[in-house]
Parts: structure tokens; C-alpha cells; sequence
């Protein structure tokens, strides 16, 4: 587990900044970045969520990186952090607005290239913490392009039907799993094709499930070379 941190206290009024990335060089830019800042403070990192609030569960507004290693996606990445009252930044290069679309849903206040200027980061970062959405263009090319963004609502039950069937389950093995029958999965499936249908997303084969999981972020995206 590799961790940076610039402290554990801060001045009252302080921003307290974390920053999740499974590579150590965009942490440098954005800590180079803070550490000029009276009223922005990088914490700490961690590669993972799950690492970061285990080291450092009182911060204010997380950095997020899109593309992970630990198979989580950004959904279930924005969604553990407001649990705990943390509000965040996506941090990407902007190649994947499936991704993007993903953290939209989850209600991520907004993104940031990684190419953008100080000044641009600097003020996304105060505008989160102020609870504002951090607008950008490419935040609006991601939400615009989903004109379907908040059509499909699925039950935790359906979500893990879908997970676990669109990653290669058969109705057997599902059905095992949730402890459920082949049958009653096979109506579940009929509910999320409607469910899709209905919001114009047609799901005909389990690749579409397959797809559809992967842009409403219950799956993550398939691991290839990164530009995150």
C-alpha cells in the first residue's frame, strides 16, 4: 500500500483533501499543486478507496481516479464516499465517458482533466467543497450524451442478477448463488431487458447485459492499457 500524506491536521476552515489513484505520478502534480494552498490540504492517497478511508476516514472532498485496478468501478467508488460524507472530484484524462456517466449517476460533483491547469484544479477543488458542481465541458459532453442517464433504476436484487449473470453465470449458477430458482432468475432477467427496452437501451443478448452493466456502472470496464 503506498500512501503520501502532508499531514494529519489542519487548520480550522482547511479543506481537507484525499486523492485515490493506483499511480504514484499524477499524486505528485496534484500534492506539488496543494502544497502552495493555505486553504486546500492533501491528507493523504491510497490506491483504493477502501485504503484511503482506512488511513484517513475525515476528509472533505476525494480526488478520484476513473480507472482502478481493484475492479471496482466509479458508481460504487462516489457511492462509498458519500456514505461517509465525502463529496467528489473525478481526476481523468476524459477518453472514457461511459466511466464518466457512471460517476454522473452516482452524483460525483463533477470532473477534471488531468491536463487542465493549476488554476482550473484548484477551483474545481474549492467548488466541490463549497458542495458546487464543478462544470466543465467535458462534464457536460459525458451527461449530454446520455440522454438516458437516470432511465434505469434497478433493485439490489436485479443489480446482482445482472452482475453476476453478465459476467458469465448461467440461470443455475446465479440461482445458487442468491439461492434463488433458474426460473425465478430467468424472470428477473425478463424485468431488467424491459427495464431497458423501456429507456430505449435494448438488451437482446447477454452481451448487451454485458454492456449495459459496464455503461450504468454495475460492472467495471474491461482492463486494457490505460490513459487514466
Amino acid at each position: 500500500m503506498d500512501h503520501r500524506s502532508s499531514g494529519t491536521t489542519t487548520d480550522v476552515g482547511t479543506v481537507r483533501i484525499g486523492m485515490v489513484d493506483d499511480h504514484q505520478s499524477p499524486v505528485w502534480g496534484i500534492e506539488r499543486i496543494l502544497e502552495r494552498q493555505d486553504d486546500l490540504t492533501l491528507i493523504g492517497s491510497a490506491p483504493t478507496v477502501g485504503d484511503l478511508l482506512t488511513e484517513h476516514p475525515d476528509l472533505d472532498v476525494v480526488i478520484l481516479d476513473l480507472r482502478l485496478n481493484d475492479g471496482t468501478t466509479p458508481r460504487e467508488n462516489v457511492n462509498t464516499l458519500s456514505e461517509h460524507g465525502i463529496v467528489t472530484v473525478v481526476y481523468t484524462s476524459g477518453e472514457h465517458p461511459d466511466l464518466l456517466r457512471s460517476a454522473a449517476r452516482a452524483g460525483t460533483l463533477g470532473v477534471v482533466l488531468k491536463s487542465a491547469s493549476e488554476d482550473e484544479i484548484l477551483a474545481a477543488l474549492r467548488a466541490a467543497a463549497s458542495g458546487e458542481e464543478v462544470l466543465t465541458t467535458e462534464w457536460a459532453a459525458a451527461i449530454d450524451g446520455d440522454p438516458n442517464l437516470d432511465a434505469v433504476d434497478l433493485s439490489p436484487q436485479l443489480q446482482r442478477v445482472l452482475t453476476l449473470y453478465a459476467s458469465g453465470g448461467t440461470s443455475a449458477s446465479v440461482g445458487s448463488e442468491l439461492g434463488v430458482t433458474p426460473d425465478t432468475v430467468n424472470e428477473y432477467l425478463k424485468r431488467i431487458r424491459q427495464k431497458y427496452v423501456d429507456a430505449g437501451r435494448p438488451t437482446r443478448t447477454k452481451l448487451d447485459l454485458f454492456k449495459r452493466a459496464v455503461e450504468d456502472g454495475w460492472l467495471p470496464m474491461p482492463h486494457r492499457s490505460r490513459a487514466d
